[in-house]
C-alpha cells in the first residue's frame, strides 16, 4: 500500500472552528508569519491553510467587511491590483495552465467565513483534477505550505 503524506489534515480534522477572524489575525501579522503573503495599505493576501492545490491563496480587503457593497472604491481598486499581482507572482513561480478565482458570498453561497469578504485564487494544471477526490475523498498536495509561503514570499515585497 502506498501512503499519501497530507501533515495538515490531522490537525484540520482534530481542530474545531478558529477564535476571531483568520483575516484580521493575518493583518496583525508581518509577512511569513501566519501564512501572510503580504499585507498593503488596504488589502493582504495569505495562503489558505486548507488549500484545494498547492499556491492556493487568499485576497481580502484589511477591514472586516462581510460583503462587495461595504468596500469603498479604494477598497475595491487595492484588491483587484493585489488579485492581478497575486496571479502573475504564480504565474511566474509556479507555472499554472489556468486559475479559479471567486467569492462566495455568504452562508447559503458556501462561505466558510462569511462575515470577511474574501476571494480564493487557485492554481490550475492540466490535469491537476486526480482520481483520489472521487475514489479515497483525498486531495493529494505535492508541497507542504511552508514550502509553499517559502516560494511566493519573496515575489510580494517587490509590490509597492
Amino acid at each position: 500500500m502506498k501512503r499519501l503524506w497530507a501533515p495538515w489534515r490531522l490537525e484540520y480534522v482534530k481542530s474545531g472552528k478558529e477564535k476571531g477572524c483568520v483575516f484580521c489575525k493575518a493583518g496583525t501579522c508581518r509577512p511569513g508569519e501566519g501564512l501572510l503573503l503580504y499585507s498593503g495599505r488596504h488589502s493582504l493576501a495569505v495562503l489558505n491553510k486548507y488549500p484545494y492545490n498547492n499556491g492556493h491563496l487568499m485576497v481580502a480587503p484589511l477591514r472586516h467587511v462581510p460583503d462587495i457593497e461595504s468596500l469603498t472604491g479604494e477598497e475595491s481598486a487595492d484588491i483587484f491590483r493585489l488579485l492581478a499581482h497575486s496571479t502573475r507572482i504564480l504565474t511566474e513561480s509556479m507555472a499554472p495552465g489556468g486559475f479559479n478565482i471567486g467569492m462566495n458570498i455568504g452562508k447559503a453561497a458556501g462561505a466558510g467565513i462569511d462575515d470577511h469578504l474574501h476571494l480564493h485564487v487557485v492554481p490550475r494544471w492540466p490535469g491537476d483534477a486526480n482520481f483520489m477526490p472521487v475514489l479515497a475523498d483525498v486531495k493529494v498536495m505535492p508541497e507542504h505550505l511552508t514550502d509553499t509561503l517559502a516560494r511566493l514570499l519573496p515575489h510580494y515585497q517587490s509590490i509597492g
